[in-house]
């Protein structure tokens, strides 16, 4: 039997992405990345995690723009990604100044968005980003997005 390069390709991603059966026998869908609205719940650094303020958010569009709020600023930058794997760009900011504890997340959280690539792991309306240190940002879907 010969198989086309479509179907080994089909094959590979099915495999990659992982699928599941619920009790019901039915498969389930991987989490989508992009083209959701995410709120920011929060972010753990160093084993010590920090609840987000109210007004972190993250979305990326499918072709790669990604924009948001890293607390008290607004952010854009572009994002690659690649199945599981997430990379952010230089991030464009606002330069607002908000309340200390506020600039300490939105300082923490740029560096978790920029210091290399994260690997996605999502179910139920939630996504885990973490980075090459085990550094984790913790999101959900945003109900308003």
């Amino acid at each position: 039997m010969i198989r086309t390069p479509a179907a080994a390709l089909f094959v590979a991603l099915t495999v990659a992405c992982g699928t599941g059966r619920a009790d019901s026998g039915a498969v389930t869908a991987p989490q989508p990345v992009t083209g959701v609205d995410w709120r920011v719940d929060s972010l753990t650094v160093g084993g010590t995690t920090r609840d987000a303020p109210d007004t972190a958010r993250l979305r990326i569009d499918p072709d790669g723009k990604a924009a948001g709020n890293l607390g008290c600023n607004q952010f854009s930058a572009r994002a690659t990604v690649h199945g599981d794997r997430i990379t952010f760009g230089d991030l464009r900011t606002t330069r607002m100044a908000c309340a200390p504890d506020r600039m300490a997340f939105e300082r923490a959280l740029s560096r978790a968005l920029t210091t290399g690539t994260l690997v996605a792991k999502g179910e139920d309306g939630k996504l885990t980003l973490t980075d090459g240190d085990g550094d984790r940002i913790h999101l959900s879907r945003n109900a308003a997005g």
